[in-house]
């Protein structure tokens, strides 16, 4: 991966949910180029410039190369569309009509958040 495209993917490691999610994506191919840090393990209120530890463990958050951060379904897009096997789809999350579903899917899945941790935990 160009470093111009290369991200950062910050992600909640204390979510099991989110552990999972991440174990999968940096199994794929194209995962070894992508920055990947436990926001869970970090140390301070600022995970990276802009970026609140509070924050970044509320959403899921990327920063691109260029410094901007995305979180939420854009995120997700961004991310699927640096990994090669998932890149239609991050493309095409990331147009602006379908974009608004993503954050919106997203926004679904923050309410049940606690729920499926719940369920995760036990299982």
């Amino acid at each position: 991966m160009a470093e111009a495209e290369r991200l950062t993917v910050f992600y909640d490691g204390a979510c099991p949910l989110c552990r999972r999610e991440i174990d999968f994506y940096r199994r794929r191919k194209g995962a070894q180029s992508l920055d990947w840090v436990d926001v869970s393990r970090c140390a301070g209120e600022t995970v990276a410039p802009g970026l609140t530890k509070a924050e970044a463990m509320a959403r899921f958050h990327v920063k691109r190369a260029d410094g901007r951060l995305a979180s939420g379904g854009l995120a997700f897009a961004q991310l699927w569309a640096a990994l090669p096997g998932f890149r239609p789809f991050g493309l095409i999350l990331q147009w602006p009509p379908l974009a608004w579903f993503a954050e919106r899917g997203y926004r679904l899945f923050l309410k049940l958040r606690p729920r499926l941790q719940a369920f995760a935990r036990r299982a």
